[in-house]
């Protein structure tokens, strides 16, 4: 982490932006180069795409797709980025596909700047719609939502359709997050060739960060794959939800932005969104509609 010109610690953070199809082994490759480019340019935390080690498979329902997956303990992936990551003191949270026995999970591997990995996030929300059948292949996470003590700080991480909804980003923050993070696979609508959803996408995080006083986070993916066009868009915002940092429609490479995460806490603690909360009230929040 870097020095302010205050004295306090800032924290910087990067997004990786790729178009990914082809060999697991190119993919690897392609994601690893621009960590350590992210790395070069200062960054402590770097956030590649979901499933960066192929195409965004979900997006038809085969049987031989189960193949893809990898248990976390031995996966061949994890332990490279785990090398990575205590060779260059980053931050990184490897997307995979998960196996555990019979049951396959949307994961995310943390691992920390000493190349530990502190834990397993397993997606909770899970989609189900033309171009993204990911129900037919993920089982909704079991995890709960995690928030890890990393050399950078407390980060959250959410997966994909996790970033639609505020309660994922509240649970997060309640477990004490001072960072978001969201890896991401999205793009055109099969169904409706003209709906693009990349500025309601980008909104619905942006409001995260202004109703929770963080910053936020998104990696997404670009490019054709099978006629599944992904609208990258990956971006970095700060605690008011001003864009810092972000990448457009169709360039690959890194964005970075820094944040001191002492000054976000100052203003987080003054707008008095967590002193004014009323858990009380909230009851309806864990129901399905309707009660009380």
């Amino acid at each position: 982490m870097s020095e302010a010109g205050t004295g306090s610690v800032r924290v910087d953070v990067a997004v990786l932006q790729a178009a990914l199809g082809g060999e697991r082994e190119a993919n690897v490759r392609r994601i690893e180069a621009l960590v350590r480019e992210a790395a070069g340019r200062g960054a402590h935390v770097v956030l590649p795409p979901e499933l960066f080690e192929g195409q965004y498979f979900p997006k038809v329902e085969r049987e031989d797709l189960f193949e893809l997956a990898r248990p976390a303990a031995g996966n061949a992936t994890i332990a490279r980025f785990q090398r990575l990551a205590a060779e260059l003191g980053v931050v990184v949270p490897v997307s995979f596909f998960e196996k555990d026995g019979h049951h396959y999970y949307n994961s995310v591997a943390m691992i920390d700047a000493d190349g530990a990995v502190l834990g397993v996030y397993r997606k909770s929300h899970i989609p189900d719609g033309p171009g993204y059948e990911e129900k037919f292949y993920f089982r909704p996470g079991d995890t709960g939502f995690r928030v890890w003590n990393t050399r950078a700080g407390a980060i959250g991480v959410g997966i994909c359709w996790d970033q639609w909804f505020p309660e994922c980003a509240r649970a997060m923050m309640l477990g004490g997050a001072e960072l978001l993070l969201y890896p991401t696979a999205i793009g055109s609508e099969p169904h409706d060739p003209d709906l693009d959803t990349s500025r309601p996408w980008r909104r619905a995080m942006l409001g995260h960060a202004v109703s929770n006083v963080v910053p936020v986070a998104a990696a997404n993916r670009v490019g054709d794959e099978d006629g599944q066009r992904f609208y990258g868009h990956s971006f970095i915002c700060d605690h008011r939800g001003e864009m810092l940092a972000e990448l457009g429609a169709d360039e690959e490479g890194v964005a970075v932005a820094s944040f001191d995460p002492a000054a976000v806490a100052r203003t987080r603690a003054a707008y008095g969104f967590f002193r004014d909360r009323r858990p009380d009230l909230y009851g309806s929040l864990v129901g399905r509609g309707g009660e009380s």
